[in-house]
C-alpha cells in the first residue's frame, strides 16, 4: 500500500457539535476536496461537548481524498465575549469600553488555550489574553 501524500492543509472555524454543511463551511470543504457530509458528521461527534462554542479546526487532505482533522481551542475573542457577557467587541476600543472580565476569568481562558499558544507560562498566556481583551474594548479588573 502506498504512503498517503498530504495534498492540502487548511483551517476552518465552526460551531462545536452543531456544524452544518451549508455556507460558509460546506463550500470551503468541497472546494478543498473534502466530503462535507462526512466531515460534518465526524466533526460534530468530536465536538459534541463544546456545543455552541466556536472551535478552530485544522484539516489535512491526502492524495486518496481521505482527510483527518485536529480540533483547536476556541478563539480568545470568542471566550472573552462569553466571559464578559457581550455580543461583540467595541468598534473604538480606546474610547468605548463594552465589558469587564476579572483576572481569574483571564487565567481560566489562558489555561484553556495554553496548548494552542506559544507561551512559556500561564502568566505569559494571560498577558496575551489581556491584550486581546484591550483590543476588543474589554476592561480586565483585578
Amino acid at each position: 500500500m502506498a504512503k498517503k501524500e498530504l495534498v492540502k492543509s487548511f483551517k476552518v472555524m465552526a460551531p462545536g457539535g452543531t456544524a452544518t454543511p451549508g455556507p460558509p463551511l460546506g463550500p470551503a470543504l468541497g472546494g478543498n476536496g473534502v466530503n462535507p457530509g462526512q466531515f460534518i458528521q465526524q466533526f460534530n461527534a468530536a465536538t459534541a461537548q463544546l456545543k455552541g462554542k466556536v472551535v478552530g479546526c485544522v484539516i489535512n487532505v491526502y492524495s486518496d481524498r481521505s482527510f483527518d482533522f485536529e480540533i483547536k481551542s476556541s478563539p480568545a475573542s470568542s471566550l472573552l465575549k462569553i466571559a464578559a457577557g457581550i455580543e461583540k467587541g467595541s468598534g473604538v476600543p480606546q474610547a468605548n469600553k463594552v465589558g469587564k472580565v476579572t483576572s481569574k476569568q483571564v487565567r481560566e481562558i489562558a489555561q484553556e488555550k495554553m496548548a494552542d499558544l506559544n507561551a512559556a507560562s500561564v502568566e505569559t498566556a494571560m498577558r496575551m489574553i489581556e491584550g486581546t481583551a484591550r483590543s476588543m474594548g474589554i476592561v480586565v479588573e483585578g
